[in-house]
């Protein structure tokens, strides 16, 4: 095959090597190169392009010369195998040379068939690594293994050499972790035989030699290693935030976790409290705590009013240990950081925040909102936020090498095309469309174009066979003659054939496939399975990755711990009895690590420091979960990627779907039609003409559109297309399924403008959109960033809008009422009416009515958390509400009256907001009615949608709520498809475990009968004592569809689901009693379910919310106001440029000393430090400590006041008056007064009132200064700053959200205050008070112990509650609850509310990825010139404009990126070629518009932005024009060259002729002679390369 000379493959022989090492010495003695860059087609691992030609056969696996041109000087060489793979070696001497027999025998081993060999060497070692009975054989294979690889090993370093360098052998990690494992292996089999658990771990990182012989796992590998370097910043911030919470909890917590109620000595009632608590054998023995029924753990109890309290009987004290085995508590810095990233990583926090609110009281709930709410979202948002941010590194850097290579590939392709035959040139072709530069890029690049995909659908699905199935056909298929013999086998084949069938259709399995034809008539359901297929393809290796490191952690589990579970057994189990969760096997072990990924780990950890101790337990367990979940992450991410490029209106239909939806849209017409009619024949009111309708709602923004609109993606952008009377048209036919009403239809009213003042006042956006379709945005000049784009550009357009629409809108009005079809203007009764509706509309629209309104809203909503159990004991507070509802009820219904008079009855109706405050006026009435008829009483329970009135009253939340319903409405189709995953696991679930649940209770243990004393349901009925006792269901269980939907949530949200999942292992069949783990590996199906029906459908539906997201401009600021639009610039300017003034420097000597002393960097460094130290003497604090440590925490505290005093006096000294205009100042002082307080205090009033641990805690708080920008590390300042800009956003949704929790707290009230208290209802989480709801409503909302709510709930038999239970203090009786109620209740929260939250996730991480995206990209914000000036500021405090060239370097480098220029930056500088004045200044506009130029590249905006920076500078200042530069640096830069050269050349030629004129005078010998022209010859290289 004809190919250039320069790409012809050659031989590497000894003529190679020599012009190899000449060029090598070549380019030393060369100082100027141009430094090339490997080849990104040609790396090792990869094939070989064809445009290099055939490989003959006689240069396979033989050295040949590198056809890369960055390695032709790098002393190396290639061997290709006969897949033409790149394998590259050294071709130094280190070990032997490359043309040495030995050598090229292993270089030839290399390329062939050995990476398959090991590659199956080392999964037969895996399998039996997992194994528990060895058989005889495996020391021999073990054996032989250790032979083949220490083979391995010999042959690399024979073929790679001992070097150091890229190809050597030492220079792959995974090689020298290779041989320290043989090593290992070697000295612990041969020298030590007692080491058999140390070599049994150590072999187990064999396992992870399958990552080195799959390049598309070490590719993968290399990509998260570059994340976790990214992550450093964030694991610190995490840490540092870890451990100042861990603090603070040991302060407020510490040994209140022993507290419990102790029974009261009854042998001496005349003996003190203090002689009972301090009797030794009240604290020891167990039995004399108090233990609720079923509880493992005694029952803890607090001093505090609202803590737990004890029974009679029982007194709180501090005894006994720790509960949970003594592993839960905050004694000591260990115990408190280990709790607090149990908080963190949410797991089992619920039982957590029990035990503390038992001991501590309700108030300390806030500490945990902090922890498990905002922490918990903030950490888990900036770890995605990086690793978001590093895929789309990678995706752009994919797309960026494609981009690159296809001109290559086309220039190759065309040079063959001219050379070679028609065939080879197509082969070529589809070869070098088939391979790819790496495996990640080809997974990067499936991934990133789903819509490529989408078109490619159908033209998949028409592709023929391969052609081995037409072989296959043709030989086995194909018959051209049938004797009779084989038409009798024939069809004694179809008999068994039609057998098969009819038992697959009968069968479950049969019936769940049927789920999946749906694709053929549902476009959504078969894009998004071929998307998932897609995208699982191209992540193959990162999900094989995954499980490589499931698998290498399941076998070092059970090698670390599984003997252990053995023999201390009875440190978990009383009986000796194995738990399920163990590492004995292969399989538990395998589950065990399965479930710690899911982020249900802490249970298990207990156990494992059980039976193992803490210091081998903790490494493992931190490992797998840190590890894990960065897989897990990163691989959500990418999923969610592929999904996130989702678009329905791309899907394609087949003509059989068509047919099916014109079908639907007929009968839908036909209706409507019907409808129609019988609507006319009841209306005699004839429809107003379309004329009438005005632009009353000028203000109204996207949103507004309608339901069916807002669902319909495709729908809605032809709408938008139309033109403005179409879109009239259209609106006004939808306008009764309208939420909130259309933006141009309107009732005629002749004096009110309807909703102008009252909605929307945040987007008006739409108006230059609906007005002219071609209409573009404006721009100010002077404005480049986006902030100001929004806070002045599209302000002035919107206002400019605003008003021409209020002239026309006041225009329309006029004409209104001087049209013939208004109220005569004649009539007095018209005039009346006239100034009625006026006067209404004044009223309506005035801000003081808006407010009252407001603040009624507010009364009428805050008095249904009076509403608990309670009210009928507070006789005053009942009579109140009653007549405040009352009083609430005729304020709305006169408001109501107000708004029909001023806006009529059909714009108040077509407004979905007010038709929201209709219903909740409607509400209000019924609650009244039942108030005053008993068998209407049930209507009272309805009160609670009074809150709803929030929702259209205040901006913020109806701007969140149209937010959520763009983001997340067009995802119902996505969510229908994540059902019918969820229909098919509920029906395998059915037909699994149907029936299987049941068991026979000892109702004197509370236990399951052991199945060789009852083995079924009529054993179990026979029993004697079993009468009260019956056969008894599981209340979660796989009965129906129904009962397998709730119990998939349960698993799904992870709560409950240890309970289900033993429930599905013990079964044995219906109507028989379980036993343990006699049906094991249905452990599989929850696995699978987790996998396939929860991850996958998780990053569909967040994939497709994020492309929704996308549509709309904006990104977070949809989910604020105008106002706190202007505000959200306001604070960007805020926290970029340094708000704190200048402190002037006293004029007086000493005072001056002391303020350069406080103002040094030195001085701030030393007082973070001593911060740090005060930190530290808080973590050695430990409960019950010695007297002497606590004297000399005493006295530490006390040094450190007086240090932070000394400070603030020495600072006051020197800033006088200007100490208190700075914020952090002030904050400082307050800290000091109170510690100094806090430290005499308790002397006088003692320490029970003042707490020692106050001091701390103020002197704790000083640490935040770590966190100040300018002062603190820069990398927090980074990883705030997207919390403080997207905190706008936060607060509005978690306003909804609290809005949420109110709505359902007062529902939970009304409905389960009266629930038998069990399982996850308790004294302290319960539905009695409005407080106690907002409990478990915040543990719902984190998915964290709602299943025992609803065990609770689901208590609604005789036998499991009492319906006629006397409650005392009220009239309702029963302490039964409502399943159904529950149910509805709890899955319609957990949906809202996750929602609500990933949405909050949404714009964390995209504000996140706008901050990277825009210091990445080449462009300039205002923020950046405005960071420029803040330093040029430093460098020009005399505020002249220019600054000594000298300075230029230090300024560059003290600039933030993008401007910045890291040092050495002086010749970079030169080459900017800048104009210089008088004196070798620099003006500062032209900096900064050289410093521009080199950012922004070539892009076509640069030259507008010059102009633009260059026109704003002038007008700022006019002197700038009188100034006329003398030179430049270019040109300084060559004087100065130039200067020394000739005053070198000039002495040099002075030195010559003293040498001439001395050899006139002197006789000089030869010697000298020579010498003397050395030194000429010397002096002459000298000048000539200072010249250069």
């Amino acid at each position: 095959m004809a190919s250039p000379e320069s790409k012809s493959l050659v031989p590497f022989t000894r003529e190679s090597l020599e012009i190899m090492e000449q060029r090598i010495a070549k380019k030393h003695s060369e100082e100027h190169q141009e430094e090339l860059k490997p080849n990104p087609d040609l790396e090792v691992g990869k094939e070989l392009p064809f445009v290099y030609g055939n490989l003959p056969q006689g240069m396979v696996s033989e050295p040949l010369e590198d056809v890369d041109p960055y390695y032709q000087n790098k002393n190396t060489f290639m061997v290709l195998n006969k897949k033409r793979t790149i394998f590259r070696f050294n071709a130094s001497w280190c070990t032997l040379s490359p043309f040495n027999s030995i050598r090229r025998t292993t270089i030839k081993i290399l390329p062939t068939l050995f990476q398959l060999f090991i590659l199956i060497s080392v999964l037969i070692d895996c399998i039996h690594m997992s194994m528990n009975d060895l058989p005889k054989w495996v020391p021999a294979l073990q054996t032989t293994l250790l032979g083949i690889y220490t083979f391995e090993i010999l042959v690399k370093l024979t073929a790679r050499g001992t070097g150091a360098g890229p190809f050597y052998f030492f220079g792959d990690p995974w090689n020298c972790l290779d041989l320290s494992i043989t090593l290992f292996e070697h000295i612990t089999r041969y020298s030590t035989p007692n080491s058999t658990p140390i070599f049994g771990i150590v072999r187990n990182l064999r396992i992870l030699k399958i990552i080195p012989l799959n390049q598309g796992l070490k590719s993968y590998v290399g990509i998260l290693l570059h994340c976790l370097k990214k992550l450093t910043g964030v694991i610190i911030l995490a840490l540092f935030f870890l451990s100042v919470f861990s603090l603070i909890g040991m302060e407020l917590f510490m040994g209140k976790l022993k507290h419990k109620c102790l029974r009261w000595p009854q042998e001496n009632e005349t003996e003190t409290l203090h002689n009972r608590t301090g009797n030794s054998r009240y604290i020891r023995e167990t039995q004399n705590f108090y233990y609720l029924e079923g509880e493992k753990y005694a029952l803890l109890c607090g001093n505090r009013t609202d803590a737990g309290q004890c029974p009679e009987g029982y007194v709180c004290v501090k005894a006994g240990v720790n509960p949970d085995d003594g592993y839960t508590n905050f004694d000591n810095f260990g115990w408190a950081l280990l709790a607090l990233f149990r908080l963190m990583a949410q797991d089992y926090p619920e039982a957590l925040y029990h035990q503390i609110l038992y001991a501590s009281g309700k108030v300390y709930m806030i500490f945990f909102i902090v922890i498990s709410f905002w922490f918990a979202f903030y950490m888990a948002s900036l770890f995605l936020g990086i690793l978001a941010m590093s895929y789309e590194e990678e995706k752009q850097a994919a797309a960026e090498k494609a981009q690159k290579t296809e001109p290559k590939f086309q220039d190759t392709l065309k040079e063959l095309q001219e050379g070679n035959k028609a065939v080879e040139t197509k082969t070529t072709e589809i070869e070098m469309k088939k391979r790819s530069p790496t495996s990640v890029i080809t997974s990067l690049d499936v991934l990133d174009d789903a819509s490529i995909r989408h078109g490619e659908e159908h033209q998949t699905s028409q592709k023929k066979c391969p052609l081995c199935w037409y072989k296959f056909a043709k030989t086995l298929l194909i018959w051209n003659c049938l004797p009779v013999e084989t038409i009798n086998v024939l069809s004694i084949e179809n008999q068994v054939f039609i057998g098969i069938f009819t038992y697959f259709q009968k069968g479950w399995t049969f019936l769940i496939m049927r789920i999946f034809k749906l694709g053929k008539y549902w476009p959504t359901f078969r894009v998004l399975m071929l998307t998932l297929s897609n995208s699982l393809v191209a992540l193959k290796d990162l999900i094989l990755l995954l499980f490589t490191f499931m698998f290498f952690s399941a076998v070092v589990g059970m090698n670390m711990f599984g003997s252990s579970y053995k023999d201390c057994i009875w440190n978990v189990d009383k009986h000796s009895q194995v738990p399920r969760w163990h590492m004995i096997d292969f399989f538990h072990s395998y589950l065990t690590v399965f479930r710690i990924l899911c982020g249900e780990w802490i249970e298990t950890l207990w156990d494992c420091f059980n039976v193992a101790g803490q210091f081998h337990c903790f490494p493992f367990y931190m490992m797998v979960i840190l590890i894990g979940n960065l897989l897990i992450l990163y691989l959500f991410l990418a999923l969610v990627s592929s999904f996130s490029s989702y678009n329905a209106a791309t899907t394609e239909e087949n003509d059989e779907a068509k047919n099916l939806q014109h079908a639907m849209a007929r009968i839908k017409k036909g209706i409507n039609c019907v409808l129609s009619k019988v609507l006319r024949k009841k209306q005699n009111v004839p429809k107003e003409p379309m004329d009438n309708v005005n632009d009353t709602y000028v203000k109204e923004n996207i949103s507004d559109h309608t339901l069916s609109e807002l669902s319909n993606t495709q729908d809605f952008l032809k709408d938008k297309e139309k033109s403005s009377s179409t879109e009239k048209t259209t609106m006004g036919e939808n306008e009764g399924q309208s939420l909130i009403p259309s933006p141009s239809v309107s009732e005629t009213v002749p004096m009110a403008s309807g909703e102008s003042d009252i909605e929307n006042l945040d987007n008006k956006e739409i108006q230059s959109k609906s007005g002219d379709g071609s209409s573009k945005e404006k721009v100010k000049p002077s404005s480049s960033s986006e902030c100001s784009t929004v806070d002045i550009a599209i302000s002035e357009e919107e206002e400019m809008i605003y008003e021409h629409e209020k002239l026309k809108h006041l225009k329309n009005r006029h004409e209104q009422r001087s049209s013939p079809c208004q109220i005569s203007r004649e009539s007095k009764r018209g005039k009346i009416c006239r100034n009625m509706r006026k006067t209404c509309c004044k009223i309506v629209e005035n801000s003081f009515f808006k407010c009252f309104i407001g603040l009624v809203i507010l009364l009428s909503t805050g008095a249904l958390a009076f509403e608990d159990i309670y009210i009928d004991q507070r006789k005053t507070i009942k009579i109140l509400l009653e007549y405040a509802d009352m009083i609430f009820t005729y304020i709305f219904i006169l408001e109501m009256l107000l708004k029909w008079m001023a806006y009529g009855f059909k714009a108040y109706f077509t407004n979905g907001w007010y038709r929201l405050d209709f219903m909740v006026v409607i509400v209000f009435c019924l609650c009244l009615i039942g108030k005053s008829r008993e068998e209407l009483k049930p209507l009272i329970s309805i009160k609670f949608l009074r809150a709803l009135r929030v929702l259209s009253q205040f901006e913020t939340m109806k701007v969140v709520v149209r937010a959520l319903i763009k983001t997340t409405l067009p995802t119902f189709s996505v969510f229908l498809v994540c059902l019918m995953i969820w229909l098919a696991f509920s029906i395998m679930g059915v037909y699994l475990f149907a029936g299987t649940f049941y068991e026979c209770i000892d109702p004197t243990s509370g236990g399951r009968f052991p199945i060789y004393e009852v083995s079924n349901k009529s054993q179990c009925e026979s029993l004697v004592f079993n009468e009260s006792m019956p056969w008894e269901n599981a209340k979660l269980n796989f009965d129906n569809v129904g009962n397998g939907f709730l119990s998939l949530l349960q698993v799904a949200t992870f709560n409950g689901w240890i309970t289900i999942m033993n429930s599905a292992v013990d079964s044995i069949g219906v109507n028989m009693q379980p036993n343990f783990e006699d049906n094991i590996y249905m452990y599989c199906y929850f696995i699978v379910f987790i996998i396939i029906g929860l991850f996958l459908p998780l990053t569909m539906l967040i994939g497709v919310i994020i492309a929704n997201f996308n549509k709309h401009k904006g990104g977070s600021n949809i989910f604020i106001t105008i106002k706190q639009k202007k505000q959200y610039c306001a604070l960007k300017k805020l926290i970029y440029e340094d708000s704190e003034k200048p402190v002037p420097r006293p004029g007086n000597k000493f005072q001056g000393f002391i303020f350069d002393l406080v103002t040094n960097q030195v001085f701030n460094i030393i007082i973070l430090v001593l911060i740090c130290f005060q930190a530290i003497t808080i973590m050695i604090q430990s409960d019950e400590q010695s007297l002497k440590m606590d004297t000399a925490l005493y006295w530490i505290n006390t040094f450190f006041i007086i240090l932070y005093t000394g400070e603030c006096v020495l600072k006051l000294i020197s800033f006088q008056c200007n100490y208190f205009t700075i914020g952090w100042n002030v904050f400082d002082f307050m800290v000091v007064i109170f510690s100094i307080t806090g430290l005499f205090l308790p002397l006088m009033v003692g320490y029970y009132l003042v707490p020692p641990s106050l001091v701390q805690l103020l002197l704790l708080s000083r640490l935040i200064h770590i966190l100040r920008p300018g002062k603190g590390p820069k990398v927090f300042h980074d990883l705030l700053l997207p919390l403080m800009l997207s905190l706008p956003a936060l607060l509005n949704i978690s306003l909804l959200i609290f809005l949420v929790m109110f709505i359902y707290a007062i529902f939970g009230m009304y409905n389960f205050a009266y629930v038998k208290k069990e399982a996850g209802i308790n004294d302290v989480s319960n539905f009695e008070t409005f407080g106690s709801s907002m409990l478990c409503l915040f543990q719902v909302t984190i998915f964290a112990g709602w299943d025992g709510m609803l065990n609770a709930i689901f208590n609604s038999k005789w036998s499991d509650c009492d319906p006629d239970k006397i409650n005392p203090g009220t009239q309702v009786r029963g302490d039964c609850g409502n399943p159904f109620l529950g149910i509805i209740y709890f899955v319609s929260y957990i949906l809202i509310s996750w929602l609500i939250i990933v949405n909050m996730y949404i714009v964390f991480i995209m504000e996140f990825l706008k901050i990277a995206s825009k210091k990445n990209a080449k462009t300039l914000s205002e923020d950046d010139f405005r960071k420029f000036f803040h330093v040029w500021k430093r460098f020009d405090p005399d505020r002249t404009q220019y600054i000594d060239s000298s300075k230029l370097s230090d300024f560059a480098a003290a600039l933030d990126p993008p401007l910045f220029m890291a040092k050495p930056n002086k010749a970079q500088l030169v080459a900017m070629d800048l104009p210089m004045a008088v004196g070798d200044r620099i003006h500062c506009l032209d900096i900064l518009l050289a410093f521009t130029k080199r950012v922004m590249g070539k892009d076509m905006r640069m030259e507008k932005v010059l102009s633009e920076i260059e026109s704003g500078f002038m007008l700022a200042n006019p002197f700038k024009i009188t100034y006329e530069p003398i030179t430049t640096t270019l040109k300084r830069k060559q004087e100065a060259v130039s200067a020394t050269i000739i005053q070198r050349a000039y002495k040099s030629y002075r030195l010559r002729r003293n040498d001439k004129n001395t050899s006139d005078i002197h006789m000089i010998d030869d010697d000298l002679e020579v010498q003397a022209t050395d030194f000429d010859k010397a002096e002459e290289k000298l000048t000539i390369k200072s010249q250069i």
